[in-house]
């Protein structure tokens, strides 16, 4: 039974993921803060699988990674998906310590954490999926602490993929352009969401990458719809 972490995975391109991804011959760990919009998630999934795990834990804090890895427990993974993110979308002057923090603690920190603990027991063939963002290459007005964070895991992961390519576990970056998720309910201004891409798109996209063989790799891919990247 191959073991798949997915972070934010209540709602949005995680929840995309899961769908994508569930199979008999898998357990989905499935991480999020929303035990409701979580629990919606593992009802679309449960029939498709062999199991389902939620994970409840916030990851802004060190000890809510510390909580999930506890709770994932030994066995080895087979893919972690990097997916949970949040965005403070606000003029940098007026950005706030506790959402600085918080920025970096979900965007960075869990991701840092979790790889650096799970990766070392992953066995070849493994995969690291990065969610990214076209904000990891760009810098984007009232974005810099969303694209700070996108910027930074774009470093580690590049990173990371060298030191892990000798035991064969694929680093796989995903660049979204914007895609119509819940994170635009909570952003002031008119954002065209038909424009977007939808979580399904992304999704359909890591599916393809993994089903690859092992020895291929498609190790940065960028989406975006030909509307422009909004």
């Amino acid at each position: 039974m191959k073991r798949y972490l997915i972070t934010g995975a209540s709602r949005g391109i995680g929840r995309a993921i899961a769908q994508k991804l569930a199979a008999r011959n898998v357990t989905l760990l499935l991480h999020g803060r929303d035990t409701v919009a979580l629990a919606q998630t593992r009802k679309m999934v449960e029939p498709l699988c062999g199991k389902v795990i939620p994970l409840i834990h916030d990851l802004a804090l060190a000890s809510g990674v510390r909580d999930l890895i506890a709770q994932v427990g030994n066995q080895p993974l087979h893919l972690l998906v990097n997916n949970a993110g949040v965005a403070i979308v606000k003029p940098f002057a007026e950005i706030t310590e506790v959402e600085w923090e918080q920025t970096m603690g979900v965007n960075v920190t869990a991701p840092f954490l979790l790889t650096q603990h799970f990766a070392p027991k992953m066995p070849p063939g493994a995969s690291i999926v990065n969610i990214l963002s076209i904000a990891a290459k760009t810098g984007y007005a009232n974005w810099s602490a969303y694209c700070m964070s996108k910027f930074a895991l774009e470093g580690f992961s590049q990173s990371v993929r060298e030191e892990l390519r000798d035991r064969k576990i694929r680093v796989l970056n995903i660049y979204p352009a914007a895609t119509s998720t819940e994170i635009w309910e909570s952003v002031a201004g008119d954002w065209p969401r038909e424009k977007m891409m939808s979580p399904d798109e992304v999704a359909s996209a890591i599916a393809y990458a993994l089903s690859r063989p092992n020895e291929i790799a498609f190790e940065n891919i960028t989406l975006s719809s030909l509307s422009g990247h909004l």
